[in-house]
């Protein structure tokens, strides 16, 4: 009899430590899984073929001292933010502009991962060209009158065309056919922000990203379809995200209260 009541007893032992074992995982899973993390998307600060009005996508140039300034400025503004993670591509403009803007902060500093699939998009036979020649190859398959003046040309492209028409078009009107297609950039920005979530793993907070003003929106539309809706991403400016349960969600985009 007491080794029968001794086999209930261990029995039910096993059985409440099995149930305080699953309680427990499932209070850690569910602290995993309501963890938020706050993304900070910046894009790089102004560059040489900025100012000369250059295509800049895969081909590179140094930030101007306005660029340095921009980037520093944004770090100033971000100084008590505790980054956990840092990420660019291997671009120096990108680079450059996350070493800046973390040379400010006031915690401990982490170090940057370079990811290519962050590089901005690829321009093919248009890159480090006019950005004016780019854009009237595009302008002049729409069967519209357009301005010729460059800021003109420019505000008239991005009234008319989202930012996935304007990179296909470009990818359609590009000599070498080499360019990216809107398809091809949104698959590889919604990779580039896969492999940094995998980095940032459950240790993550407050993450910072450098990237280029072309691929941003597409970045956006990928991860949060139906968020970006033509705001203008300038040179330095911070868009927000938040990440939590499996999902994005923006809450600011093309943010320049910092280097203003």
């Amino acid at each position: 009899m007491k080794k029968i009541c001794k086999v209930i007893l261990s029995i039910v032992l096993l059985v409440g430590m099995a149930a305080c074992n699953t309680s427990a995982n499932k209070e850690e899973a569910e602290k995993q899984e309501s963890k938020e993390i706050t993304i900070y998307l910046v894009r790089h600060g102004k560059t040489w073929f900025n100012t000369n009005n250059q295509v800049q996508g895969w081909s590179d140039s140094p930030l101007t001292d306005v660029g340095v300034e921009q980037a520093k400025k944004v770090g100033v503004g971000l100084k008590d933010v505790a980054f956990s993670h840092a990420f660019s591509s291997d671009l120096g403009r990108q680079r450059s502009t996350a070493q800046y803007i973390l040379s400010e902060n006031t915690n401990e500093i982490p170090s940057i991962t370079e990811l290519l699939e962050f590089r901005e998009k690829n321009y093919g036979s248009f890159e480090g060209g006019s950005n004016d020649t780019m854009n009237l190859a595009v302008v002049e398959t729409l069967g519209v009158e357009y301005p010729t003046e460059s800021d003109a040309l420019w505000d008239f492209i991005q009234e008319t065309m989202t930012a996935e028409e304007l990179a296909s078009k470009i990818a359609e009107v590009d000599p070498s056919q080499t360019a990216e297609t809107a398809q091809q950039v949104k698959e590889r920005g919604a990779k580039a922000m896969e492999l940094m979530m995998e980095s940032v793993g459950d240790d993550g907070s407050n993450v910072l990203i450098v990237s280029s003003g072309g691929i941003i929106p597409l970045i956006l539309e990928a991860i949060a379809p139906g968020e970006y809706n033509g705001e203008k991403i300038a040179n330095c400016s911070v868009t927000v995200l938040k990440y939590k349960d499996g999902k994005y969600t923006v809450d600011v985009i093309g943010d320049t209260t910092y280097v203003e």
